[in-house]
């Protein structure tokens, strides 16, 4: 079948025409979902993590063993605590066991054993201090809800309001501690009332049950979980220096001879007695200190803080029920299981989306999370999953050209207008010629 020179040119423009419109469309959805104007918030459901809940937890804890340990953030202080602690311990048990065979065994041995025994005790205290949770308490999410209406109208009234503009919290709430009145503070981190007794830890970014302090020679925050172990840790270390001072008199008055003599050729014995001589005097007094505490229920933080503005301390239960508070007491159960699954959502929203779109398409240039796969732009905040997988190479190249930049490539993106002129204008040409 024999077909005409015209109607062959006429179907190469309709086919021309369809093909300029089909990417002319699709260049104007690409313009439109990064266009500045483009106001529609992109409805992107964002995948569902599980994961174990210390590698999402937001303090500053550090976690061994899968999340069965819990450290501070200065974790890493427990190594000098250790040197200042085993180094004169275990150099005063090498040298009793030096002198076995020179001394009288029936006195080194006994005293060995008494050395090596209060070091373990020492070191296990230490690590179950500074190793556990101090009792930590969940955040919340959100912005508790008030059990009863209050009048918001209190021009003197502090509100917690920076995180939740349309909800109006009292900063404090009265909160009734046997038979006296307690006030309880809101913690803007955590997004809770403290308990009464519990205080937001700085350094570890956790609201401690009973919170006592931060201690940076265990690494961690002492509280309500391991107040215990840590009274028996100072007590212990000041055990300690104690028994070395003592028993290093002993290896020095025990030798024949004048003590001066004696020293002048034991000076092991002279050093471990200066060092432990300045050493009691910190850790035994922590210990005193600890011990009076104790015995009027009070922690180092409401010692130093606040000292009950003068009144009666509504925690104290005598001197002989205090003691018998902190150590018959059961310790109390941990609130966070660290090692539960939790689904890990995305945290843009779609206004998140939105903003982020009518900034347009990014550079190619961007920070990648390799172990994450995560897409971060320049000022950190994260790409959504939808600009992902798009190829930014393109429209890099066609930005360059706009700015002067002359290289022998074409447009891909072709109006279906600009092609119809430019298809007649070729054609008139050629029936012209």
């Amino acid at each position: 079948m024999l077909v005409s020179w015209g109607e062959e040119r006429e179907r190469e423009r309709e086919r021309s025409r369809g093909c300029g419109k089909m990417r002319f469309d699709s260049h104007r959805q690409n313009n439109n979902l990064a266009s500045p104007s483009h106001s529609t918030a992109v409805s992107v459901e964002p995948p569902n993590i599980k994961r174990r809940l210390y590698h999402v937890w937001k303090g500053n804890n550090k976690f061994l063993c899968g999340g069965r340990l819990v450290f501070g953030q200065d974790a890493s202080s427990l190594f000098l605590t250790s040197f200042l602690i085993g180094g004169p311990a275990i150099t005063f048990c090498i040298r009793m066991l030096l002198s076995l065979k020179k001394e009288d065994p029936h006195f080194s041995n006994p005293v060995l054993i008494g050395g090596v025994v209060l070091i373990v005790l020492d070191f296990m205290f230490l690590f179950m201090t500074s190793g556990r949770d101090p009792g930590i308490i969940p955040r919340n999410a959100h912005p508790p809800e008030l059990d009863e209406p209050l009048d918001l109208q209190t021009p003197s009234m502090e509100w917690v309001n920076n995180r939740a503009p349309n909800l109006k919290l009292p900063r404090v709430k009265d909160v009734v501690v046997n038979g006296h009145t307690v006030k309880v503070k809101f913690c803007d981190t955590c997004l809770l009332y403290r308990p009464p007794r519990a205080s937001h830890c700085s350094i570890c970014n956790n609201c401690v049950q009973k919170f006592d302090h931060h201690c940076p020679w265990v690494g961690q925050c002492i509280g309500s979980r391991n107040y215990p172990f840590f009274i028996l840790f100072i007590s212990s270390s000041t055990l300690l220096c104690i028994y070395v001072f003592v028993f290093s008199w002993v290896n020095l008055v025990r030798q024949k001879g004048r003590l001066l003599v004696n020293m002048s050729h034991d000076i092991l014995s002279v050093t471990l007695i200066v060092y432990c001589f300045i050493a009691v005097w910190f850790v035994g007094g922590l210990t005193v200190f600890h011990l009076y505490l104790i015995s009027t229920n009070q922690t180092t933080y409401e010692n130093f803080r606040y000292r009950y503005d003068k009144k009666e301390n509504p925690y104290t239960k005598g001197i002989l029920e205090n003691f018998k508070e902190l150590s018959c007491a059961k310790i109390p159960t941990t609130l966070v299981n660290f090692r539960e699954w939790v689904t890990v959502e995305d945290d843009i929203q779609d206004e998140s989306y939105t903003s982020n779109l009518e900034k347009g398409f990014m550079s190619s240039k961007h920070k990648f999370d390799m172990e994450m796969g995560t897409m971060y732009s320049k000022d950190s905040m994260r790409v959504p999953s939808i600009l992902k997988e798009l190829d930014y190479n393109g429209i890099d190249d066609h930005l360059k050209r706009k700015a002067g930049e002359k290289e022998g490539t074409y447009d891909i993106f072709v109006p279906a207008d600009q092609l119809k002129s430019k298809t007649e204008g070729v054609n008139t040409h050629e029936e012209k010629q």
